[in-house]
């Protein structure tokens, strides 16, 4: 059953403004691809805004506050770190709009792993070669957590043992996951972790890997999965209002 079946727009949805709510980068092209995952959920949900905790604006609170109905917001974020468990909480709090709604992070998630896959074959690997998986990272254990997490996922879809290494904050750092894992003489490919192009992918590939992967970047599994956290987080809200 697709998500269409399951979320009818003017069942769900039609009371509320989307909003995708990213951490902001200063690459273009990393905005623009923010800017068509949004359009491409708008397509699905109607007009769906874009804010942003950093870098950039306008940020979550000047969205909500200008949203004419009550928002749902969605994290674009692959973990919860401080970003969607502080920052965003304060927008709302600071944009006076208690009827906000906030949905769950997009990651992990399965569909998340099968882009992760996608853009593994895309990138030149093929089975036997070593992955690591690497991640922004957080001062938050929990959202390293989840990133192990999303490894485990994605050893499920290709076999073998994937490592995992953090771009920044947390250990082990991604050199230090492509050493451990070239270790046996085979080819490294980092998986990206990441959402959009930006400063940390492009790090990515000077770490040393043979190859690197593109960010998941606009995927129909990717819309698929924030259409699908709006509709879990709107229905209860619909409920308690109907009440």
């Amino acid at each position: 059953m697709t998500v269409e079946h399951l979320l009818p727009f003017g069942d769900r949805l039609r009371d509320v403004s989307p909003v995708l709510v990213a951490h902001g980068t200063r690459n273009p092209h990393g905005v623009n691809v923010i800017a068509q995952i949004a359009e491409a959920v708008s397509d699905r949900v109607g007009t769906t805004r874009t804010a942003f905790v950093d870098v950039l604006g306008p940020n979550p609170a000047e969205v909500i506050a200008d949203a004419p109905r009550p928002a749902v917001l969605v994290p674009a974020f692959l973990a919860s770190g401080y970003h969607v468990r502080q920052d965003i909480p304060q927008h709302v709090a600071a944009a006076g709009r208690p009827d906000t709604i906030v949905t769950r992070a997009l990651g992990p998630d399965p569909a998340i792993a099968a882009v992760l896959r996608l853009r593994l074959i895309e990138a030149g690997w093929e089975p036997g070669d070593a992955v690591v998986l690497a991640a922004a990272g957080s001062s938050d254990e929990s959202a390293c957590g989840q990133t192990y997490l999303a490894a485990r996922q994605l050893e499920s879809l290709i076999g073998g043992r994937i490592e995992v290494g953090f771009i920044t904050t947390a250990s082990p750092s991604v050199p230090d996951a492509v050493e451990r894992a070239s270790r046996h003489g085979r080819r490294v490919v980092i998986a990206a972790n990441l959402l959009a192009p930006g400063l940390f992918h492009e790090r990515l590939h000077t770490y040393g890997a043979d190859a690197v992967s593109d960010p998941l970047g606009v995927d129909r599994r990717i819309v698929d999965l924030i259409v699908t956290r709006m509709r879990a987080a709107v229905s209860p809200y619909r409920r308690r209002t109907a009440a």
